[in-house]
């Protein structure tokens, strides 16, 4: 017969577990977070009550590579940063460094490159959507954004060559120009194919009762959260910040009189959200990739003809092939470039050039000492800035709540240790 005195440990220990606090290591190898980084979180059951983010397990070191590499060569080590769009951080880079040059690159670059950053705005919100909507059961809406990139890569492919790490623009241009057989297979692809799945992809989830309960209301980033924290992109619009640095910061064809003779800036709406939530975050990325079709139709019908680099006079790009092979001029403009340290003659200064990522604001500071290399190249990346709210955003949420979070802010960890 059991008395009552031997009970009463077995409740004392009871209530020291359901009150003591727990560590759990959530990665850096975990599947939901499609990459290696690694939450520590403290939890009271389940409920979370502390998050400490920890970064620094690919050791990448990108910004002293930097300094190691002309204006040129850096540019494959911008692919390896966010490689889910990397053709977007290749147009940051360059963009940075025709700032510190003080080239003004041609109409038909500013074209194409418009045109390459809203391609890879929907390859990145793309594998966004789809891999936070498998983290949360919803398998069907993943495979159907993949089978749109997968037309995405074979375009980056026609287009430079490489289907993933594509390197592809260049000091005052790009590797090489467009064919126009490549336009219009890009045309068919947002007219015809692209809205199709999108329209199929947000019937899908946003009509699933478990895909909304568990987004609705989820990782709520306040209005003045955001812009305490500095985090830009998608992440502060579906909080109600509304910047857009194609808007705030016109660039290239977002910008009035691109071509020089008075074409007006491509139209498009700055897609805002209210809740903060989880949900605001999907549904914001959803509408951006809408913006993006919206942009590429209105260009793809204007790109103007002419050269795609500035011209040998500047000394800061490439000559073509046929100038190499066929002229002795074009052959000792390429043999300095290449062979000798006269190849790039910056300004001694410093610049600071950003465009609008993905994710958000991706930006390059240079200095320069006139010399072949930059003197110091540092980056703002948009991930490693929009990590820092996130232990703020789950208190008090659950453990199941991480993936859903998590999946929503985006966070690519080859920019976070830098």
């Amino acid at each position: 017969m059991t008395t009552a005195t031997n009970w009463e440990p077995t409740r004392l220990i009871r209530d020291e577990i359901e009150t003591e606090r727990w560590t759990l290591n959530f990665g850096p190898q975990h599947p939901a977070t499609h990459t290696t980084l690694q939450l520590v979180l403290e939890l009271e059951g389940e409920t979370i009550v502390g998050v400490r983010p920890e970064i620094g397990y690919l050791h990448s070191g990108f910004e002293k590579l930097g300094e190691h590499l002309n204006y040129n060569q850096y540019v494959v080590v911008t692919d390896r940063m966010n490689y889910i769009s990397p053709i977007v951080n290749n147009l940051a880079w360059h963009y940075a460094c025709e700032k510190l040059f003080g080239i003004e690159i041609t109409p038909r670059c500013k074209a194409i490159r418009t045109i390459c950053n809203e391609l890879g705005r929907i390859q990145d919100h793309l594998l966004c959507l789809g891999a936070a909507a498998l983290d949360l059961g919803a398998l069907t809406a993943f495979l159907w954004s993949f089978n749109e990139r997968e037309i995405i890569y074979d375009l980056l492919e026609e287009l430079c060559g490489a289907r993933f790490t594509v390197s592809y623009t260049r000091v005052g241009g790009v590797m090489q120009d467009a064919r126009p057989e490549w336009f219009g297979k890009l045309k068919a692809f947002i007219r015809d194919r692209l809205p199709k799945a999108i329209a199929d992809t947000e019937s899908l989830l946003l009509r699933n009762r478990i895909f909304l309960e568990r987004t609705k209301g989820v990782g709520v980033l306040t209005h003045d959260d955001a812009i305490a924290h500095s985090v830009t992109g998608p992440i502060a619009r579906a909080s109600g910040v509304r910047r857009d640095i194609r808007k705030d910061e016109p660039y290239w064809c977002y910008a009035d009189n691109w071509d020089g003779k008075g074409a007006k800036a491509v139209d498009f709406k700055v897609v805002v959200g209210e809740d903060g939530d989880t949900l605001a975050r999907f549904l914001v990325r959803l509408g951006e990739i809408k913006q993006s079709m919206r942009i590429l139709e209105q260009l793809l019908d204007r790109v103007p003809d002419g050269p795609v680099n500035v011209g040998p006079d500047k000394l800061a790009t490439l000559p073509d092939k046929r100038e190499i092979f066929f002229s002795i001029e074009g052959l000792i403009h390429h043999f300095e470039k290449i062979m000798t340290n006269r190849g790039f003659q910056p300004p001694i200064g410093e610049a600071y050039g950003c465009i609008e990522s993905p994710t958000g604001e991706l930006g390059f500071y240079l200095a320069s000492d006139g010399s072949n290399f930059p003197y110091r190249a540092r980056c703002r990346p948009p991930c490693f800035i929009n990590y820092q709210v996130f232990p703020k955003m789950m208190i008090g949420h659950q453990i199941s709540d991480v993936v859903a979070v998590l999946g929503s802010m985006h966070i690519i960890a080859a920019e976070l240790d830098r």
